[in-house]
């Protein structure tokens, strides 16, 4: 009895772990969920089981990027292999063995030169290279000495000395010019010295030329200053321009410029 009490009570259960085996390989583990409390309890040592295969497996992100990478860099070597080998660097040191070789004809002359006895040259010859050389572009030798003529002006051993009756002569604009072309030369102090002849005189704080219009009065004058109408000459717009009511203080005025030369005619 107690056998056929084992027996009956040992086949259900047998058959029951042959069932939930079946039920995982076919329904998987949607089966699972759905059954009954009654009939999962049962399982017993199947439950770590089925809860790995309920509970989804996380990805080693790192290990595929690893994987990735090692692709990469597996096709990069035959892509490199199947190219060829690369050429080398033409500004390194296997770039100037091609230099050293003269493998290029025009980069050798570049970078070493050219032989100056291969273009005709003597360099032994005690004559001036440039007589017969012309050009290095050139077969031809040199024609010899430029034909060109020296001016007569040129020719003058020491220049001649300044005089104010050469001033005299220029234009009231061939004045101004001098003076402002040739700052602290002494045609600067001959053509300021004429501008004094002619009634003008220099203000030290505007720094310009001024003249007083003919006939007309000042309107105020006194031992210090005067205000009035004068020209002035203005070097930016390169004209003569009117002032009116101008104050004109005497001592901004700039005294006459004194010649290096006592002599009214000569230096």
């Amino acid at each position: 009895m107690a056998r056929s009490g084992l027996g009956s009570s040992y086949l259900p259960n047998r058959q029951q772990h042959q069932q939930g085996a079946n039920s995982v390989q076919n329904g998987g583990s949607h089966n699972i969920l759905l059954r009954p409390p009654s009939q999962t309890s049962s399982l017993g040592s199947y439950d770590p089981f089925l809860q790995q295969y309920q509970q989804p497996q996380p990805q080693n992100h790192f290990r595929l990027q690893q994987m990735s990478s090692a692709a990469h860099s597996y096709r990069d070597q035959i892509q490199k292999i199947q190219a060829g080998p690369t050429p080398p660097d033409p500004y390194g040191l296997l770039g100037f063995l091609g230099v050293i070789r003269m493998n290029d004809a025009d980069l050798a002359s570049l970078a070493l030169g050219i032989d100056l006895t291969a273009l005709g040259l003597n360099l032994n010859s005690p004559d001036n290279l440039y007589k017969t050389f012309g050009s290095p572009w050139s077969n031809d030798p040199a024609k010899g000495d430029t034909d060109f003529r020296i001016p007569a002006c040129y020719l003058f051993d020491k220049t001649p000395p300044l005089q104010t009756l050469l001033f005299q002569r220029f234009h009231i604009v061939t004045l101004f010019f001098v003076f402002y072309s040739m700052p602290k030369d002494e045609a600067q102090l001959y053509s300021a010295n004429e501008l004094y002849n002619r009634g003008w005189f220099y203000h030290k704080e505007v720094h310009l030329w001024l003249t007083r219009i003919s006939n007309v009065e000042p309107l105020v004058k006194t031992h210090l200053y005067e205000r009035g109408s004068y020209y002035c000459f203005d070097p930016e717009s390169w004209d003569t321009i009117r002032k009116d009511n101008f104050v004109l203080h005497y001592e901004m005025v700039e005294k006459r410029p004194v010649l290096p030369s006592t002599s009214p005619n000569l230096r």
